[in-house]
């Protein structure tokens, strides 16, 4: 894989990339060029990329030298509406802040649309995170956050880790005025139930950024890597869901109401 490291000296913070997309088609608006970083605190228990979890990679890039590889896909991005541009996403982007915000910060003074794509765990409220948060923010024009679950012991059980900090960046990101793009994963008898769903849409309902719900269907894609590093896999007898079972989930969450973005 194509990489770009700095030179020795260089102040540039360094991205742990996994992969890149080149024409990504769905996450985030138009087509994409989608970054796909290193590292996640979340062992989610339907996860697809487990080999993202790890900080560790042998891509390694600076964001000058990605984002003129990036560039090389502008005519992707559409010329008259502008709707496509950049997506990072993960593992988990916001453990690489000070490298998304610089590349993103490129981005934007360059014209193009910038996704983060993100579950949130890593947010906190203490000043000093908040401040290199509110610098990324600052360069970032969407942000598509995944909300796995919203009662506290299930999504522990998930996930392993509450969804506090989470719920807490949902209704921070609204505040500030963030547009928001909304994800769930549907998992049959565990993230389904249409209770669990009712309290997901209400807490949606209670933002004010949201211009889109989507369902995301689990699937099994994924499995071979846990397989392939050794990791037992927790839902090896879940099935898919059915195409009655996501529409009646995307009917609780209205996600035909928020979508039109």
């Amino acid at each position: 894989m194509l990489s770009a490291v700095p030179a020795m000296g260089s102040c540039e913070p360094v991205g742990l990339v996994h992969s890149l997309e080149s024409f990504g088609s769905v996450d985030g608006p138009g087509v994409r060029f989608v970054v796909f970083l290193q590292g996640c605190a979340m062992r989610c228990q339907y996860c697809h990329n487990p080999e993202t979890w790890a900080c560790t990679s042998s891509s390694q890039w600076t964001p000058e030298a990605l984002f003129k590889h990036a560039l090389r896909y502008r005519s992707y991005w559409g010329k008259r509406d502008r709707r496509g541009g950049i997506t990072v996403s993960g593992g988990e982007p916001l453990l690489q802040m000070p490298f998304v915000t610089e590349f993103f910060r490129l981005a934007r003074e360059n014209g193009v649309h910038t996704a983060l794509d993100t579950a949130g765990q890593p947010f906190r409220e203490d000043p000093e995170f908040l401040a290199r948060f509110d610098r990324l923010l600052e360069q970032t024009n969407l942000v598509i956050l995944d909300l796995k679950e919203m009662d506290e012991e299930k999504h522990k059980a998930l996930t392993g880790h509450t969804n506090r900090n989470i719920l807490a960046m949902a209704r921070y990101l609204s505040d500030k005025g963030i547009p928001l793009w909304i994800r769930h994963v549907l998992v049959p008898g565990l993230t389904d139930d249409p209770q669990g769903l009712k309290e997901l849409d209400e807490f949606i309902r209670s933002l004010k950024t949201v211009e889109r719900v989507e369902i995301l269907p689990y699937h099994t894609l994924g499995r071979f890597k846990w397989d392939r590093l050794g990791i037992p896999y927790p839902l090896g007898d879940t099935r898919v869901p059915t195409r009655e079972e996501v529409e009646q989930a995307e009917a609780i969450l209205h996600t035909v109401e928020y979508t039109g973005s």
